[in-house]
């Protein structure tokens, strides 16, 4: 479709039930002591970001990942490294999951051994697993590991994204990614529907608002021995 906001909205409509059982996993994870564990490797580590120490977002949330993904750390690396066996189930067995936790795996094509063995060694903690990946897109990818996120996941929410990405022009896409647009338009979302069951659960605030620095160190206080990036 060429409208970007139809775009957006097709995304949340499509996903509607998956949001609320991914809100409710959240929900479920907060009463029980456990996490949010976002993972992703590449580009979907900007929607990582996105989960951790922002403002208005969940302050239960530690992140899994590892530096060789990121592409600031060395672009062509990081997309062999996503590729690579074995990397993906050190992370997670490193993040030490917890069958409490609720863990959601960003990949657009949700093919890569990275997020595929992040999402094993969830499953295998006992943790709920969500995946925010394109059908579409792993259709088509080239199969790099034994199984496929979209076979892994308990949930999983699809973004939609066409096969390479790229949306613009219609007749001929080489530009205009939306793989990071369909990932936050879900996570917010999610927010939204956490909110309606759970109008308590901690949220950070803004540090850049009157007040708040105060606020914030006492949720750092609450889960530093829990997250240790804090």
């Amino acid at each position: 479709m060429e409208s970007l906001s139809e775009y957006v909205d097709h995304v949340g409509s499509t996903n509607r039930e998956a949001i609320e059982q991914a809100a409710a996993a959240i929900v479920r994870s907060a009463e029980s002591g456990g996490l949010v564990r976002p993972t992703g490797a590449g580009h979907s580590l900007a929607s990582v970001l996105e989960t951790f120490f922002r403002a208005g977002g969940l302050a239960f949330v530690r992140p899994i990942w590892h530096e060789r993904v990121l592409p600031f750390h060395g672009a062509r690396t990081a997309t062999a490294a996503e590729r690579e066996e074995g990397l993906g189930a050190a992370a997670a067995a490193a993040a030490e999951i917890g069958a409490d936790d609720t863990v959601i795996v960003f990949s657009n094509s949700g093919v890569n051994p990275f997020p595929v063995e992040v999402a094993e060694a969830a499953k295998a903690a006992g943790a709920t697993v969500i995946a925010v990946t394109s059908r579409r897109s792993s259709e088509a990818a080239p199969k790099r590991s034994g199984r496929k996120l979209v076979d892994i996941a308990d949930i999983v929410l699809d973004t939609a994204v066409p096969p390479g990405d790229a949306t613009w022009p219609p007749e001929a896409p080489v530009t205009a990614p939306v793989s990071s647009i369909a990932n936050n338009t879900l996570w917010t979302l999610i927010l939204r529907e956490v909110y309606q069951l759970a109008p308590d659960a901690p949220r950070w605030r803004s540090a850049n608002m009157p007040g708040n620095d105060e606020f914030n160190r006492g949720l750092v206080e609450r889960f530093e021995a829990q997250i240790p990036e804090l």
